[in-house]
């Protein structure tokens, strides 16, 4: 199935940092090393996106490249969603706010397919 990351959303991986995720290998088995993208976000923008976690996702501007939101996977705890702080600021009119934001991962993997014969 071919699904591409919704253009709305473009601006949340396009400030993305492209990181490699590492974690300690298992007895018998090579580390694990994979390419993430890495976003720190408000929380509304993660409420919109939540919907999209766990899937995979081919990016239109990213040739050849998908992503995938990770929030639940066992295997990659240590980068589901964490606290990203909080920034207070006034509005035009006087009134303080916060928002809140969240620091989340998306693999990044290369789109191999075969040509029909």
């Amino acid at each position: 199935m071919r699904r591409m990351w919704p253009e709305e959303f473009n601006a949340i991986i396009n400030g993305a940092e492209e990181v490699t995720l590492e974690a300690p290998a298992e007895a018998g088995e090579a580390p694990l090393h994979r390419k993430a993208l890495k976003a720190r976000i408000t929380m509304g923008d993660y409420e919109r996106i939540w919907p999209l976690a766990e899937m995979r996702f081919r990016l239109g501007e990213k040739d050849g490249k998908a992503i995938t939101l990770i929030t639940t996977n066992p295997h990659y705890h240590p980068w589901h969603p964490k606290d990203g702080g909080s920034v207070e600021s006034v509005s035009d009119s006087g009134r303080h706010y916060k928002t809140d934001y969240l620091v989340v991962h998306f693999l990044l993997d290369d789109v191999k397919e075969t040509s029909p014969a």
